[in-house]
Protein backbone atom coordinates (compact mmCIF):
# COMPACT_ATOMS: atom_id res chain seq x y z
CA UNK A 1 0.00 0.00 0.00
CA UNK A 2 1.60 3.43 -0.80
CA UNK A 3 2.39 5.63 2.17
CA UNK A 4 -0.25 8.68 2.02
CA UNK A 5 2.00 11.98 2.02
CA UNK A 6 0.86 15.54 3.32
CA UNK A 7 1.73 18.89 3.70
CA UNK A 8 4.65 19.97 6.15
CA UNK A 9 3.19 21.78 8.78
CA UNK A 10 6.14 22.50 10.68
CA UNK A 11 6.11 26.06 9.09
CA UNK A 12 2.38 27.10 10.14
CA UNK A 13 1.85 29.21 13.76
CA UNK A 14 -0.62 27.06 16.13
CA UNK A 15 -3.41 29.23 15.23
CA UNK A 16 -2.86 28.04 11.52
CA UNK A 17 -2.34 24.57 12.31
CA UNK A 18 -5.88 24.54 14.14
CA UNK A 19 -7.48 26.92 11.02
CA UNK A 20 -6.10 23.96 8.69
CA UNK A 21 -7.34 21.21 11.02
CA UNK A 22 -11.07 22.91 11.18
CA UNK A 23 -11.15 23.13 7.39
CA UNK A 24 -10.16 19.88 6.80
CA UNK A 25 -12.53 18.88 9.39
CA UNK A 26 -15.80 20.55 8.08
CA UNK A 27 -14.21 19.36 4.72
CA UNK A 28 -14.25 15.61 5.36
CA UNK A 29 -17.81 15.74 7.15
CA UNK A 30 -19.15 17.27 4.49
CA UNK A 31 -18.12 14.44 2.19
CA UNK A 32 -18.92 11.89 4.90
CA UNK A 33 -22.65 13.28 4.87
CA UNK A 34 -22.60 13.80 1.19
CA UNK A 35 -21.15 10.09 1.06
CA UNK A 36 -24.12 8.41 2.96
CA UNK A 37 -26.87 10.02 1.44
CA UNK A 38 -25.64 8.59 -1.51
CA UNK A 39 -25.02 5.04 -0.46
CA UNK A 40 -28.50 5.34 1.31
CA UNK A 41 -30.47 6.24 -2.21
CA UNK A 42 -28.66 3.85 -4.13
CA UNK A 43 -28.86 0.94 -1.97
CA UNK A 44 -32.86 1.54 -1.85
CA UNK A 45 -32.47 1.90 -5.83
CA UNK A 46 -30.99 -1.45 -5.66
CA UNK A 47 -33.21 -3.27 -3.18
CA UNK A 48 -35.81 -2.17 -6.01
CA UNK A 49 -34.00 -4.25 -8.75
CA UNK A 50 -31.62 -1.94 -10.00
CA UNK A 51 -27.92 -2.45 -11.10
CA UNK A 52 -25.75 0.64 -11.45
CA UNK A 53 -21.88 0.18 -12.26
CA UNK A 54 -19.78 2.81 -13.98
CA UNK A 55 -16.68 2.24 -15.98
CA UNK A 56 -14.65 1.18 -13.02
CA UNK A 57 -16.98 -0.13 -10.48
CA UNK A 58 -20.06 -2.21 -10.06
CA UNK A 59 -22.24 -1.61 -7.08
CA UNK A 60 -23.59 -5.41 -4.70
CA UNK A 61 -25.24 -5.29 -2.00
CA UNK A 62 -24.10 -7.37 1.06
CA UNK A 63 -26.44 -8.42 4.04
CA UNK A 64 -24.67 -8.89 7.76
CA UNK A 65 -26.63 -10.18 10.24
CA UNK A 66 -26.23 -9.44 14.28
CA UNK A 67 -26.98 -12.28 16.28
CA UNK A 68 -29.24 -11.20 19.63
CA UNK A 69 -30.86 -13.34 22.47
CA UNK A 70 -33.85 -12.89 24.29
CA UNK A 71 -33.29 -12.07 27.57
CA UNK A 72 -36.13 -14.15 28.70
CA UNK A 73 -35.43 -17.45 26.75
CA UNK A 74 -31.35 -16.72 27.65
CA UNK A 75 -32.15 -16.83 31.45
CA UNK A 76 -34.62 -19.63 30.77
CA UNK A 77 -31.81 -21.83 29.11
CA UNK A 78 -28.89 -20.91 31.12
CA UNK A 79 -30.11 -19.01 34.55
CA UNK A 80 -29.24 -15.34 36.28
CA UNK A 81 -25.52 -16.21 36.62
CA UNK A 82 -24.89 -16.53 32.56
CA UNK A 83 -26.98 -13.68 32.20
CA UNK A 84 -24.85 -11.06 34.20
CA UNK A 85 -22.13 -12.70 33.06
CA UNK A 86 -22.48 -11.41 29.19
CA UNK A 87 -24.57 -8.69 29.92
CA UNK A 88 -23.33 -5.04 28.89
CA UNK A 89 -24.72 -1.75 30.73
CA UNK A 90 -26.24 0.78 27.79
CA UNK A 91 -25.12 4.27 29.07
CA UNK A 92 -27.37 6.05 26.39
CA UNK A 93 -30.39 3.84 28.54
CA UNK A 94 -29.06 4.46 32.07
CA UNK A 95 -28.90 8.11 31.08
CA UNK A 96 -32.16 8.33 29.79
CA UNK A 97 -33.60 6.34 33.09
CA UNK A 98 -32.22 8.67 35.10
CA UNK A 99 -34.05 11.47 33.25
CA UNK A 100 -37.04 9.41 33.12
CA UNK A 101 -36.40 9.56 37.30
CA UNK A 102 -36.68 5.88 37.50
CA UNK A 103 -33.02 6.03 38.55
CA UNK A 104 -31.00 8.20 40.99
CA UNK A 105 -28.07 9.94 39.42
CA UNK A 106 -26.01 10.10 43.06
CA UNK A 107 -26.39 6.55 43.15
CA UNK A 108 -25.00 6.33 39.93
CA UNK A 109 -21.93 8.16 40.45
CA UNK A 110 -21.13 6.00 43.58
CA UNK A 111 -20.30 3.16 41.14
CA UNK A 112 -19.34 4.80 38.14
CA UNK A 113 -16.14 4.14 36.88
CA UNK A 114 -14.03 7.30 34.16
CA UNK A 115 -12.11 6.68 31.55
CA UNK A 116 -10.08 9.49 30.46
CA UNK A 117 -10.14 10.09 26.76
CA UNK A 118 -8.80 13.40 25.02
CA UNK A 119 -10.58 14.75 21.82
CA UNK A 120 -10.07 18.16 20.16
CA UNK A 121 -13.14 20.04 19.90
CA UNK A 122 -13.66 23.41 18.00
CA UNK A 123 -15.85 25.74 19.15
CA UNK A 124 -17.47 28.64 17.13
CA UNK A 125 -16.42 32.06 17.67
CA UNK A 126 -20.37 33.23 16.49
CA UNK A 127 -21.40 30.93 19.70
Amino acid sequence: MPKTTFPDHADLTLDEKLERFAMLRDTISGLEEEKTALSNDIKAAMLDGHTPETDLYRARLQTTRKVTYPLDQFRDFYGDAAVFEVAVIDTNKVKALVKSGDLEAEDLERIDEVREQHALCLIPKSA
